[in-house]
């Protein structure tokens, strides 16, 4: 922007932030061009308009005074002041045989009636100005009704009509585009808040299912090293080291997962992969160390899913497996099959263990008592989240049951079948 460019931002700005002061200063201009218009005869020779050969009457002079200065409110009574300035005008017209130019008062305040109103209430007091100027002009004036300055008092009143309608309009265009677009901001925002909570909801699922998991097997592992420590001191060495293999496991995948929290630029990003069933064997081995008999049955052939449909698919067995673990008895036995079915994949955890009573308050998420808590919760959200179906119910005849349809397709945007 050049510097009169500036210099002319600046003063649009000072004038907005002081109108009372810009419509004095307009007011004094209007009287200047006032005065100044009737020292002018239009008829003056036959060449135009002369002059300095006529001059105004101390009337005049007053009725010019006057509605120059009612234009100060125009814009706290636009409709007031039109009225007042249009009356100056209509005393000018018939009082004098030759008026002065008071109408030029009533012009700018129909001006500012046109841009500060409606439309309806322009055209009803913008004919009236007109008509009620024009009339007077020609039929109680002391000039010719067809003179010029008739015609010239229609035309000036009918443009300031016009031109305020066109600036309220402009006006009202150019605030429905500002509404738009800070309304456009404020959803971004909201957007962008959605994302970071559904952000935040996803990485708690993984902490929970992170620290469920290796807690548990950390738990088994230690009760095993303390049972056999002093009869059987090898096996006991063999689960303190099952107990640190599952702490050392925790650490990286809490690292891993705290990790996407830090800023770009944080030392020691993390650079492993994300979870997913390519590492199902190394899952299922941690738990078979630590005494619960899994057998896996695969027909997915070792596809690739989307990267949300694998985290969530290996989430869903780590978590109904631990479930087993710390709930169906030591005894017990888990299934675990991953099936591919057309454009979905069917992830199912059975086991044959038989649950603890249920104590009241402390149903499961599905109302059962199987894993209660917030791990039933946070597979059905997972599941949910991919527009995926979960069901987790107790089996016929003892154990549970855990199946979570997920869909290779849709809410997660690829396709990898």
């Amino acid at each position: 922007m050049t510097t009169n460019g500036i210099l002319l931002a600046r003063t649009r700005d000072r004038l907005r932030a002081h109108p009372l002061a810009f419509d004095a200063g307009l007011a004094v201009l209007v009287f200047v061009a006032m005065l100044l218009a009737s020292f002018t005869d239009p008829h003056g020779s036959p060449e135009g308009p002369t002059f300095g050969d006529r001059t105004p009457t101390a009337g005049g002079i007053v009725l010019m005074l006057c509605g120059a200065s009612a234009l100060v409110l125009r814009r706290r009574r636009p409709i007031a002041v039109l009225a007042a300035t249009s009356a100056f005008a209509l005393v000018e017209l018939v009082g004098d045989a030759r008026p002065a130019p008071v109408a030029m008062g009533a012009v700018i305040a129909l001006y500012t009636v046109a841009s500060r109103t409606d439309r309806p209430t322009t055209w009803r007091l913008g004919l009236a100005t007109m008509a009620l100027l024009t009339g007077t002009a020609m039929f109680f004036g002391g000039t010719p009704w067809y003179a010029q300055e008739n015609v010239g008092v229609f035309a000036w009143t009918g443009m300031a009509a016009a031109a305020g309608d066109a600036v309220r309009s402009r006006r009202a265009f150019v605030d429905a585009i500002r509404e738009r677009a800070e309304r456009a901001e404020r959803t971004r925002e909201e957007e962008a808040r959605r994302r970071v909570a559904e952000e935040r909801l996803r990485i708690a699922r993984d902490l929970h299912d992170v620290v469920a998991h290796h807690i548990a097997l950390v738990n088994v592992q230690a009760g095993v090293a303390a049972h056999v420590m002093d009869k059987r001191p090898d096996q006991a060495k063999e689960a303190l080291a099952h107990v640190r293999a599952a702490s050392r496991s925790a650490l990286d995948e809490l690292r891993a997962t705290v990790g996407l929290l830090r800023q770009s630029g944080d030392p020691e990003a993390p650079t492993e992969p994300v979870s997913g069933l390519a590492v199902l064997d190394d899952l299922l081995a941690t738990f078979r160390n630590a005494g619960l008999p899994v057998e896996l049955t695969r027909t997915d052939a070792g596809a690739a899913l989307p990267a949300a449909v694998d985290l969530a698919a290996y989430r869903i067995i780590q978590e109904a497996l631990t479930n087993v673990r710390k709930h169906a008895g030591a005894d017990a036995r888990a299934e675990v099959s991953v099936l591919r079915v057309g454009r979905t994949v069917e992830i199912t955890v059975l086991d044959d263990g038989a649950p603890p009573p249920a104590i009241p308050g402390q149903a499961g998420a599905d109302g059962g008592i199987h894993g209660g808590g917030h791990g039933l919760l946070g597979m059905r959200e997972r599941v949910i989240a991919l527009g995926g179906t979960l069901t987790a119910a107790p089996r016929y005849g003892g154990g549970f049951r855990v199946q979570a349809i997920l869909p290779v397709t849709g809410r997660t945007g690829e396709d990898h079948g």
